[in-house]
């Protein structure tokens, strides 16, 4: 059976989805947007509760400018950018947070040089075979979104690993974009789902939103509240591009290795300020 046509009939015999610098601290917008800082404290929601954003994800960025600006080698950069990322799994369950979604590696950044493709992916072996003791600990479930396949095969044995060992996790459900873009997620769904129309698996008249998001990588994942992305950027660069049709977007001054709670905490008391209305009117 071709894989697409498998894909699609999984999909539909499932009871449910596929879950398959800066140095300033400063918002880059935002107006009265509070500074990260030490004292940086939730502010209430509208209704007066302080309750988190239940999805937060995050574009880090900054890894190479936070070397290149202390005359350090970019694989510095990226070591420090993995500590940032235990200090935000750390916040995120401190704060509440039950998702957490991480913009690790992305589909173009294969084109990065080799010797840097070689020192990530060295990272990446090492965060798999170091930390998943950790988050099983913590309650953390992880799971993996992009096309794995471009990896090594002993990565992607250490993925399936920790996917299977943190599965009845779910205090905080980290997901990894790696080797991930947007607009093959979403092109790949279209192929699955036309591959299931071919087959008679589904009717074309009953391919809506709600249907073609079963298709993504995505799936089963609820829509972010909040996207961060670091280093003064202001752009999402491929990342979740169908979830994040309401999501509201905050940027930080800051680079990816500087990143700690007291950002993770200034951004969510951004989020707390803005009024959602998903298109309706406030009145």
């Amino acid at each position: 059976m071709p894989v697409i046509t498998k894909r699609a009939t999984e999909i539909f015999n499932q009871s449910s989805p596929l879950t398959s610098p800066l140095e300033s601290s400063e918002f880059v917008t935002g107006g009265t947007a509070p500074q990260a800082g030490a004292g940086a404290q939730l502010v209430p929601l509208h209704g007066g509760v302080d309750e988190p954003p239940a999805h937060v994800a995050i574009i880090m960025d900054g890894n190479g400018r936070w070397a290149k600006s202390r005359g350090l080698p970019r694989i510095a950069g990226h070591r420090e950018g993995s500590r940032a990322v235990r200090r935000t799994v750390e916040a995120a369950i401190e704060s509440g947070v039950r998702w957490l979604t991480i913009y690790a590696f992305s589909s173009e950044n294969w084109r990065r040089p080799v010797t840097e493709i070689l020192d990530l992916t060295g990272l990446l072996r090492r965060y798999l075979r170091t930390e998943v003791a950790e988050l099983k600990q913590n309650g953390v479930r992880l799971r993996v979104i992009g096309d794995r396949t471009r990896f090594d095969v002993d990565i992607q044995a250490d993925i399936e690993a920790a996917e299977r060992e943190t599965a009845a996790n779910g205090r905080l459900n980290l997901t990894i974009a790696l080797s991930y873009g947007a607009r093959a997620e979403i092109a790949a769904a279209a192929r699955a789902a036309a591959a299931a129309v071919s087959a008679g698996i589904l009717d074309p008249g009953e391919l809506n939103e709600q249907t073609f998001v079963k298709f993504l990588a995505t799936a089963g994942m609820p829509d972010p509240d909040l996207i961060i992305r670091t280093s003064g950027e202001q752009r999402l660069s491929n990342f979740l591009l169908w979830k994040a049709a309401y999501a509201e977007l905050v940027f930080l001054n800051v680079l990816w290795p500087d990143f700690d709670q007291s950002h993770f905490a200034a951004a969510l008391a951004e989020f707390s300020r803005r009024e959602r209305r998903f298109g309706a009117r406030a009145d």
